[in-house]
């Protein structure tokens, strides 16, 4: 699945990974970023989740057969929409692009009362909250209410400096279970990846983690970009 918008010269695409991960990881020993993925570019991988509204006295009194069918509805995205596949890989060549195509996304979560998990560089983090506060959004009310959390790579990828697949895919798990328990029918998980064009400890599993990915998500309905 591809999704193009011409008029800005902007391509963003859905990767398809292998399907059968291996269980000799020799094989999936790939420098990604060194290998395939322009030093230039901008990476950035969002998990949008389970869609949960914020309201206590209307929203949160939702029958889970309606929170299900909620979920289900396509996602609009990048002037398509995410309809059955929502795991997107999406290239940027800077921030203005990046954040050109990603914030009617992230805002239109937001607007839906839906839960937004971020995972950026800290060094930008307060960059990133500039951006989503530049499209009305009420960054410290939603962190305070719990519909924002807003992670470092450092505390997620990159836990105790390298990173760890296993670790990863649970913590991936814990986000996505977390939504409705919190009352949310979707979260919307956007986490950026520019540390996998370094050489990190454990990058060379980041293909062998996607794809595993890809066996994991097809149990929520939430968007992963």
């Amino acid at each position: 699945m591809e999704f193009r918008l011409e008029e800005r010269g902007i391509s963003v695409e859905s990767v398809e990974w292998p399907q059968q991960p291996s269980r000799r990881r020799s094989r999936w020993k790939v420098g990604v970023g060194r290998a395939t993925v322009p030093t230039n570019s901008r990476l950035a991988f969002a998990v949008a989740c389970r869609e949960r509204p914020m309201d206590p006295a209307y929203d949160r009194m939702k029958t889970n057969k309606e929170m299900t069918s909620d979920a289900s509805q396509p996602i609009p995205f990048a002037g398509s929409v995410l309809d059955a596949q929502r795991h997107v890989c999406a290239f940027f060549h800077n921030a203005d692009e990046e954040y050109r195509v990603l914030l009617p996304f992230i805002k239109d979560g937001f607007d839906r009362g839906e839960k937004a998990f971020h995972i950026v560089d800290p060094k930008l983090r307060e960059e990133h909250r500039l951006r989503l506060m530049s499209t009305g959004i009420n960054v410290e009310k939603a962190e305070m209410n719990g519909q924002f959390e807003l992670c470092n790579w450092a505390d997620a990828y990159l836990r105790d400096g390298h990173f760890d697949q296993d670790r990863m895919l649970t913590l991936i798990q814990e986000v996505l279970d977390a939504g409705p328990q919190q009352g949310f029918t979707r979260t919307r998980l956007v986490a950026h990846m520019e540390w996998a064009l370094e050489d990190r400890p454990g990058v060379d599993d980041l293909v062998e983690y996607e794809t595993r990915l890809n066996y994991l998500l097809p149990r929520y309905k939430d968007p992963v970009i």
